[in-house]
């Protein structure tokens, strides 16, 4: 089940912006990670919302978990607050998304 993290973080500059994309995205089980703001949203499928906070305590100084939700039910919502679906999603106030790839085969042998 995807869930939906939202972590309150101090973003001055866009070298803690990064720093705070890194260590979100390196983390197992995350999909991708958005910044609204002074905000992170993650959102991932069995992610650690403790570990990520803590992660993020040590990267950044401060981090404060601020929701945790399920990602299903927000798309539900969305789109029955407006009343049709759109493939597109505009969106300002996130410049710097994340993506982190699934990779198909997970046989460590790259040869055959």
């Amino acid at each position: 089940m995807q869930q939906n993290l939202v972590l309150k973080l101090p973003m001055e500059d866009a070298k803690k912006r990064s720093k705070a994309l890194k260590a979100a995205v390196g983390l197992p089980g995350v999909t991708s990670a958005a910044l609204e703001g002074d905000r992170m949203v993650v959102v991932g499928d069995g992610v650690d919302s403790v570990t990520l906070t803590m992660v993020l305590r040590r990267k950044m100084g401060y981090a404060e978990l601020v929701s945790v939700g399920s990602a299903e039910e927000k798309k539900k919502d969305e789109a029955a607050a407006s009343g049709y679906s759109w493939p597109y999603q505009y969106c300002p106030a996130q410049p710097y998304v994340y993506e982190t790839r699934q990779q198909a085969n997970h046989d460590p042998c790259s040869i055959m």
